[in-house]
């Protein structure tokens, strides 16, 4: 099923259609409505002109669409034996996904209508809803049943169902589109200095299993001679010792294709060669002070987060707060950084789920007194488990500092989700 969520507003008008064309999307289909019992009415048969639009025909995964379905011609009768009065109709019905996303969408309309003599036809009407997108591709959107609820001396429902043997036609399409993935291609040295010649164990992950993966040394923007080889195993690592003799290496990085590319390699990792050149001369001395390179780590202040709780039927947006991050940044190169998270889908009572996608995040970013780096924070929107930047720094001559890190969060919750605690794992990968 699709997420549902009625709007109980004014009807959405579409725009009108030149006279004697007829509007783009409408379509008739066979429909069978019965009389309620209480009229002592035959059942009306007929066909029903029907017209569904959205108002994003182009939409990301996650976006919420809405949709209008119009019934511009019904064969269902006033089912009062006098005249029907103004505002009295109230319309819901469905809309029937199908292709790449499946399911029901609820419409309902407001009570709005002109006076219905008594054995006329009852007047157009028109329902709104919305939905989550759930998958990218073309999804086709056909009118299904409704019910005409009167609510005039008695409550009285008329409901027009398609005839069996005839699915109604498609009315209208929205292609969607997939949110873009994150690079998680990382690189790790064994150690972050060494001699001329010194053999570094390197670790490059988050490559595609088999890929085949470069391993060279970089000083600023251009590689050095220090270059070697691998294919990436079945976790999408490649294991390698990269022997570093170029004394202008200061760094190692890791790509596929024929040179290094911020959509296909990995950040600069800091490496420092350590020149063994014997003292000058015995009337001098030389006096060499070492500072170390560190690493680049990260902590979090708390482990789980709880979001504000809403209302049954209301649904709607259920607040929170990550934990703090901290990121300290002590390895002293060029190469910047970046903070990723994913998420995934909210699992409840049941099985039921509130797919990722609808947790959206408003990241922060700040540089402690002295960081030579300027944090960046990731832009507000969803989260979902292709993943979402947090925050960055940029590649820069010498970086390094510490950094804190936080994001307000929120669940778009759809209306009448079954109460009940739903959960999810949120991963934060730092590289």
């Amino acid at each position: 099923m699709a997420v549902l969520a009625a709007t109980t507003g004014g009807a959405l008008n579409a725009p009108a259609a030149a006279e004697g064309e007829t509007p783009p999307g409408q379509v008739d289909f066979p429909t069978h409505c019965p009389a309620p019992q209480e009229a002592g009415l035959p059942p009306a048969d007929g066909p029903t002109t029907a017209r569904i639009t959205v108002d994003n025909p182009a939409p990301q995964v996650g976006d919420t669409v809405t949709v209008t379905y119009q019934v511009v011609r019904t064969p269902a009768l006033n089912p009062v034996g006098g005249e029907l009065p103004a505002d009295v109709l109230t319309p819901t019905g469905r809309i029937l996904l199908a292709g790449a996303q499946s399911g029901e969408v609820t419409v309902v309309g407001a009570k709005r209508n002109d006076p219905v003599a008594a054995g006329a036809a009852l007047p157009a009407v028109t329902m709104t809803g919305t939905f989550t997108v759930t998958a990218p591709g073309e999804t086709t959107l056909a009118p299904g049943g409704y019910t005409l609820h009167t609510g005039h001396l008695l409550d009285l429902d008329t409901t027009c169902t398609a005839d069996a043997a005839s699915a109604a036609p498609v009315s209208a399409r929205l292609t969607a589109t997939g949110l873009p993935t994150a690079n998680l291609r990382s690189v790790f040295l064994g150690a972050a200095q060494g001699r001329p010649g010194a053999r570094v164990k390197v670790t490059a992950a988050g490559f595609p299993p088999g890929a085949a993966v470069t391993v060279a040394g970089r000083a600023g923007a251009a590689e050095t001679a220090d270059r070697v080889s691998a294919t990436a195993d079945e976790l999408g690592r490649a294991l390698v010792e990269l022997p570093v003799t170029d004394r202008a290496t200061t760094a190692v990085i890791a790509y596929e294709g024929g040179a290094w590319s911020a959509r296909q390699g990995s950040g600069p990792a800091a490496y420092t060669v350590i020149d063994a050149a014997p003292p000058p001369s015995a009337a001098t001395q030389k006096v060499t002070a070492t500072v170390e390179a560190g690493v680049l780590g990260m902590t979090q202040t708390g482990e789980d987060i709880t979001l504000g709780a809403v209302p049954y039927g209301d649904g709607g947006a259920a607040p929170g707060r990550i934990g703090t991050v901290t990121v300290t940044d002590a390895r002293g190169g060029p190469a910047g950084w970046s903070l990723i998270g994913k998420v995934t889908d909210f699992t409840g009572p049941g099985g039921i789920r509130i797919p990722g996608a609808s947790l959206s995040w408003t990241p922060r970013c700040a540089a402690a007194e002295g960081s030579r780096s300027t944090c960046t924070p990731g832009s507000a929107g969803v989260v979902g488990p292709e993943g979402a930047l947090l925050a960055s720094t940029p590649d820069a001559p010498l970086v390094g500092g510490t950094f804190t890190i936080d994001a307000t969060v929120t669940l778009r919750v759809p209306p009448y989700t079954p109460p009940g605690a739903y959960t999810a794992v949120l991963t934060l990968t730092l590289s």
